[in-house]
């Protein structure tokens, strides 16, 4: 059993896959060519936004909308103290200072509350410019928006939606990558829509911003003339045939995959919602499910289920077996512990289980009656 089975999505796709590559191929324009536009114009549709500049990775479509905002020295960043280190380390590379918040205990993202208190004490310090919000759609659920939002317009900060986990989700009917100032994804394999390498893209509504982004991703070229650096930018594109991959990809993703999944889900959770805390999804909200996670009662339960499930050749991940301020790179910030009690607690608790599109709802009684064994239950 795969944890994602990305093998049998290509047995699936594979005609439409293969085609898309030997097009590329046969045309020779490997690099920023037609299917990369199409691709940006079908992913702009699908999220419903004016404008999608594809890149080379998750990070670099982190990295470069700060960039173009002139996020660095002297300013200040605020994103999810349990997520993947791409979120904070977009800011940090740049010269800024991330500062981590703890999340919700019942969505695994940011918490509102703790991100308003975060920047009150950023500004009474006085030391740094709060300029950016790096919300994240951990697990495929979208951030609160409707709480966020205030926050930012209240204190002047722009939001960058990370969606790395999250694109093909959804809050009141509008979707992933439609949130903020500007958003991003990632196309890493596992991801909801990956492909079969690095990529990234970035998506906003806004003109000017877009048309920088696209500087920016090729060393901060002038579009009029490829020679003339007007900035200094990054060396990040997506190549033609991920481009080509994602496309039929994406194809089978708004068509099926993202009722197939939450369908597994609801698998999931109608098996579990007695043994486990199992995933939490507001009102209004659907999840595009990069991962399904539970929370056990403690680390000891944790470590048990996962070896059980390890002796029965069932895969599982930890995501985020730490908070980002317990990781090394921030261990000079002396921050403390108490401040993420919420972090804490899934970083010990929480194990996700195998989930896509393509998985049976047989794997799925088979998995949770190992689970229901294994926690010591009887089978229903």
């Amino acid at each position: 059993m795969q944890f994602r089975d990305l093998k049998k999505q290509y047995n699936v796709l594979k005609a439409d896959i293969d085609k898309q590559i030997a097009e590329v191929i046969e045309s020779s324009q490997f690099i920023l060519g037609p299917k990369v536009i199409e691709l940006e114009k079908e992913l702009a549709e699908f999220a419903g936004v004016k404008h999608c500049i594809s890149c080379a990775n998750g990070t670099d479509a982190i990295t470069l909308p700060l960039l173009a905002w002139g996020v660095g020295k002297g300013d200040a960043v605020f994103t999810s103290d349990f997520t993947f280190f791409a979120s904070a380390g977009g800011a940090e590379i740049l010269g800024a200072r991330a500062f981590l918040v703890d999340i919700d205990p019942k969505t695994f993202n940011m918490s509102p509350a703790a991100l308003e208190a975060t920047i009150q004490k950023v500004i009474a310090e006085g030391k740094l410019t709060p300029k950016v919000i790096i919300t994240v759609d951990l697990f495929g659920l979208l951030a609160d928006y409707p709480a966020i939002e205030p926050i930012a317009k209240k204190y002047g900060l722009k939001i960058l939606e990370d969606a790395a986990q999250g694109f093909g989700g959804e809050l009141d009917g509008k979707r992933a990558c439609s949130f903020g100032d500007a958003a991003t994804t990632s196309f890493f394999p596992a991801k909801p829509l990956g492909c079969y390498g690095d990529g990234g893209a970035m998506f906003t509504n806004d003109d000017e911003l877009a048309i920088n982004l696209r500087s920016l991703r090729v060393h901060g070229s002038s579009p009029a003339d490829r020679y003339d650096n007007r900035q200094i930018g990054m060396n990040s594109r997506l190549d033609s045939i991920q481009a080509g991959i994602l496309l039929a990809k994406l194809h089978a993703y708004r068509s099926y995959e993202i009722d197939d999944v939450n369908k597994v889900a609801g698998w999931y959770t109608e098996r579990l919602k007695d043994l486990v805390q199992t995933p939490y999804i507001p009102e209004g909200y659907k999840s595009a499910w990069a991962q399904y996670t539970i929370l056990l009662p403690d680390n000891e339960t944790r470590n048990k289920l996962q070896q059980h499930l390890k002796d029965k050749n069932i895969p599982t991940m930890i995501y985020y077996p730490k908070g980002m301020h317990r990781q090394t790179a921030f261990a000079d910030r002396n921050l403390n512990d108490d401040d993420y009690p919420n972090a804490n607690k899934a970083a010990e608790c929480v194990i996700s289980l195998p989930i896509g599109p393509y998985l049976s709802e047989d794997d799925v009684d088979m998995i949770c009656g190992e689970i229901r064994r294994a926690l010591g239950h009887k089978e229903v």
